[in-house]
């Protein structure tokens, strides 16, 4: 074909099939650059639907005929429901597209989701127990992302199988998350001995999706052996993500200053490890001295976990400088801690601090969704705010109508 020729054609193509975008601004025309083209249209986990034609503006099997262009029509084809038993088969024999509906149906807050979400952790739990569980935190831009993608890169490449659950905030204007976490780990996204959930805290304490504990024993269900918790900022709520993971790692950054002062403290008494990020380059004498600091500050504490003495280190999660230690130090730590029994009575602490926890989330729901309390809550909220009610004679009130309602 004359280049022409295949000019013309694809001017042609691009004039019948490509429109500009909802959001461009009206009257935009030819001048506005950014165009929409009709793609293949699949399932949501990606896969074409049965049936499709994938030949462009021929006529065949699953294209529309009446539109004359090539437009893919999908086939009313629906993914089968899984019972807890089969999904729970599919995850020990390793499938990873079971692995994320799984753990979708466990983050699911769904009333008609709850009891197979539960039969499934039920029927999932004899496999769990037996991965190291890390939590990762620290300052926003402290490199939390890039840290678990130089640690992950390392474990999987001496033959591990990680599990990242990375949980980004949730606004408290919109309630959305934008979930970006996993746009930063390229490379280790494409590894297949990772696997990447990233999670909205929803605002619960510590940056920890309310779900978190249920997702992480799907994922050492389905082979797992080291499971990574990045989350969100620092603060006194961080005790919720120590109360799930066998070690907490703290990462710091050097030459920080006063901004830290705040929070020093109370993350330090409960962390396993600190870790100065990015000690690479200009900043890999800073760094030391941020470590020396740190040292000198830990004496005066006292230790997170029986039997273990925490210390400071430095790393660059750039050039991989200090991975190889963090690492060591962890199996170390695993090591000590189960040889003298604290690693095993820690876990079963974890584990009854689970059910309060729990029990205390199903009682907060269940009185909110109280009908009564529905109905008298807002007038009794506009008389808190009025200065008319006091909140502790509001809190009295509601309980009361809970109470005598049988708290049904």
């Amino acid at each position: 074909m004359a280049s022409s020729e295949k000019h013309n054609n694809d001017t042609s193509l691009t004039e019948q099939d490509e429109r500009l975008p909802e959001w461009a601004p009206k009257g935009g025309g030819k001048g506005f650059a950014c165009r929409v083209q009709d793609g293949v249209t699949a399932r949501h986990d990606g896969s074409i639907s049965k049936g499709v034609d994938l030949s462009f503006g021929k006529s065949g099997s699953g294209t529309d005929q009446g539109s004359g262009n090539g437009s893919v029509t999908p086939s009313p084809v629906r993914r089968p429901a899984l019972s807890p038993e089969q999904m729970a088969e599919a995850l020990l024999s390793g499938n990873r597209m079971i692995l994320a509906r799984a753990i979708t149906l466990v983050e699911s807050n769904a009333p008609r989701h709850a009891d197979k979400a539960q039969e499934l952790i039920r029927l999932l739990l004899p496999h769990s127990g037996r991965a190291m569980r890390i939590g990762i935190t620290g300052v926003p831009g402290v490199g939390k992302s890039t840290f678990i993608e130089a640690l992950g890169g390392y474990l999987t490449g001496r033959g591990h199988r990680v599990a990242v659950l990375a949980v980004d905030p949730s606004s408290s204007i919109s309630g959305g998350s934008i979930l970006g976490d996993k746009t930063r780990m390229e490379t280790l996204c494409q590894d297949p001995n990772c696997f990447i959930r990233p999670s909205p805290s929803s605002g619960s304490l510590g940056g920890v999706a309310r779900k978190t504990r249920e997702t992480m024993l799907v994922c050492e269900a389905a082979g797992f052996d080291v499971i990574l918790i990045e989350t969100v900022g620092v603060g006194q709520s961080e005790v919720t993500v120590r109360s799930m993971v066998d070690f907490f790692l703290l990462l710091m950054l050097a030459g920080a200053g006063d901004e830290l002062q705040g929070i020093k403290k109370g993350i330090m008494e409960i962390a396993n490890a600190l870790v100065i990020n990015k000690a690479d380059g200009e900043n890999k004498l800073s760094a030391e001295r941020a470590k020396a600091e740190y040292e000198r500050a830990l004496h005066y504490l006292q230790p997170a976990t029986q039997g273990w003495t925490t210390h400071a280190y430095t790393c660059s999660a750039v050039t991989g400088d200090g991975i190889q230690d963090i690492w060591d130090t962890i199996k170390t730590f695993k090591k000590i801690t189960q040889e003298s029994g604290v690693f095993e009575q820690f876990r079963q602490e974890q584990t009854v601090k689970w059910v309060h926890d729990m029990v205390q989330d199903h009682l907060t729901q269940r009185f909110f969704k109280h009908q009564e309390i529905k109905e008298r809550l807002p007038e009794i909220e506009a008389d808190v705010a009025g200065g008319r009610l006091p909140p502790v004679t509001a809190v009295r009130q509601l309980l009361k109508i809970f109470n005598d309602s049988g708290g049904i």
